[in-house]
């Protein structure tokens, strides 16, 4: 999906099955826990439950629904959820494919690693890999292009 009016490429994450039932998983969990909560009554009850309902809920849910990859001339920018990475296209020195499991803001294991800068590297999910490098090629062009002159 391209937005008009930035010049911005944006790609969403390919999510995996496994991925989706940890984040019910936790939900449930968290109603589950808020109602016991309930059950205990008091104060602090009041204050815990929110808290409980909207971390076990709307963190796995702003990640499952907030993860894509921005790709303009200049830059990659990488949301997932309440997190935030921007890569500098020139600083980009390799992008290789891997299942690598460690914690990313990619939400399968059909990943891409991009390392960037002095030892830098992050990973991420692109639903379409191949429109994802494809892009990601012309932009990094254009910001070569634009530098050069």
């Amino acid at each position: 999906m391209t937005d008009a009016d930035s010049g911005a490429s944006i790609h969403s994450s390919k999510v995996d099955t496994w991925l989706i039932l940890v984040a019910a998983l936790a939900a449930g969990a968290s109603v589950g826990v808020a109602v016991a909560l309930l059950r205990e009554g008091g104060v602090p009850v009041v204050v815990m439950v929110p808290v409980v309902v909207v971390l076990g809920t709307g963190l796995p849910l702003w990640t499952l629904f907030g993860t894509c990859y921005e790709l303009t001339p200049g830059r990659l920018r990488i949301r997932c959820g309440p997190f935030r990475w921007t890569v500098p296209l020139n600083e980009i020195r390799a992008v290789t494919p891997t299942s690598n499991p460690l914690s990313s803001p990619a939400l399968s294991l059909d990943r891409l690693r991009i390392d960037y800068g002095r030892g830098s590297s992050v990973m991420i999910s692109p639903r379409d890999q191949a429109r994802f490098l494809e892009e990601m090629g012309r932009y990094r062009s254009a910001a070569s292009l634009s530098a050069a002159s």
